[in-house]
């Protein structure tokens, strides 16, 4: 059978967890197969929580709403594809890459693990709807106006670039959906996309 490989993007709050959830309980009920899933807010959040010196400098740049350094980005997901991840499973990534050259390295990764024609889902929201979002989750990350309006600005200068890359790279099937609308209405427009595409 095919092994799904799927990367959720989109801006801060738009719901890529939630629908990778729903995609993940599809999965299961159709059939047996192990899914791999990382979600990299978590796996940050984890990180910071550390007391030795790269948690310390990882938890000021997200107490001041900068976003991390690609190194550490990639090692988030890097070494746990490698001490985890095996040829049968489904694969859901949930908010990785967010740079180019993060983009860039796990192509590279998932080349090297025969992962074909992956599918990123482009969430798509407005920045004044994230921004509400935010706000309105409250989120440690979440905490300032300021820092939210940090976060929405890289994503401009940041994901917006990675997310072209994708659009435009023949080795992978781009899908945008309309982020603003119900949590199941986001799903079925994601799930007729799916089916939809070769």
């Amino acid at each position: 059978m095919n092994f799904l490989t799927v990367m959720f993007l989109g801006r801060s709050g738009c719901g890529k967890g939630t629908q990778a959830e729903l995609l993940m309980n599809d999965l299961k009920a159709a059939s047996a197969t192990p899914i791999f899933y990382l979600e990299t807010g978590k796996k940050f959040r984890d990180f910071i929580a550390g007391n030795n010196y790269s948690n310390l400098l990882s938890r000021q740049l997200m107490e001041t709403g900068e976003l991390q350094p690609s190194f550490l980005a990639v090692w988030n997901w890097a070494h746990l594809f490698v001490e985890n991840l095996v040829a049968e499973t489904h694969l859901v990534l949930d908010g990785t890459p967010r740079k180019l050259d993060e983009a860039k390295i796990l192509d590279g990764a998932l080349k090297f693990y025969n992962r074909t024609k992956p599918v990123v889902i482009h969430i798509k929201v407005s920045d004044i709807w994230s921004r509400e979002r935010l706000l309105a989750r409250g989120r440690a990350d979440d905490k300032t106006l300021d820092n939210i309006n940090k976060r929405l600005a890289w994503f401009e200068t940041d994901v917006v670039p990675t997310l072209d890359y994708f659009r435009t790279n023949p080795d992978y099937r781009f899908i945008e959906v309309n982020g603003e609308q119900t949590i199941n209405q986001v799903y079925q427009e994601l799930k007729t996309a799916l089916a939809s595409h070769d």
